[in-house]
């Protein structure tokens, strides 16, 4: 009876699922969806959240016979939720026929201002907020998909080179010069905004 009352672990779980027990799935699915639904949120657009959130999913129920449970099933599933928002934004930026439109004369003129001697008045306006993270966003697109992923992960979800190479994969001396370059490919588009 007392195990009944207890829930079963990521271990029993998973090795009834390797097991042939499919069904058994829908306990790891419902007791990480919000956990995923928060990294896929951080990544990908909002309208293509819920899609990114199954294909996790999908993607961990595959991998599952390779699952070595050396470390957590939850840190396993968040590197496969990081790779799958990789993968979007590399698919996407692959698929782009159009490059992205330039940017608006207020963005400019707001990047003007932010970046002169009164930009921290400017900046800290509600506002402005709003169109520093668009301008942010539209840099971001300017980016390859390794590039975008690292400047998220390292700068602006101040993750760790360790933490953000186990979550991409990478070597954490593949992630130093990537998140460098990156950082500096995104400060040239910046500036050109600047001189343009």
């Amino acid at each position: 009876m007392r195990n009944q009352l207890t829930k079963p672990s990521d271990a029993e779980i998973i090795r009834r699922i390797i097991d042939g027990d499919a069904n058994s799935f829908e306990h790891l699915l419902k007791r990480y969806q919000d956990y995923v639904l928060r990294i896929v949120t951080k990544h990908i657009p909002y309208n293509e959240v819920e899609e990114m959130a199954q294909e996790v999913f999908v993607r961990t129920y595959q991998a599952l016979p390779g699952f070595k449970q050396e470390g957590s099933f939850r840190q396993w599933l968040s590197a496969i939720a990081v790779r799958t928002c990789y993968d979007f934004w590399r698919k996407r930026y692959r698929s782009r026929e159009l490059p992205m439109s330039d940017l608006t004369d207020s963005h400019q003129s707001w990047l003007e201002n932010t970046l002169s001697n009164q930009s921290d008045k400017s900046f800290h306006e509600k506002g402005r907020e709003k169109e520093a993270r668009e301008l942010l966003d539209w840099a971001l697109s300017k980016l390859s998909a390794r590039d975008r992923m690292v400047i998220e992960l390292v700068y602006l979800e101040g993750l760790s080179v360790k933490e953000a190479a186990g979550l991409l994969g990478w070597s954490v001396s593949n992630v130093k010069v990537r998140s460098f370059r990156s950082r500096k490919k995104l400060e040239t588009l910046l500036k050109g905004v600047i001189s343009a």
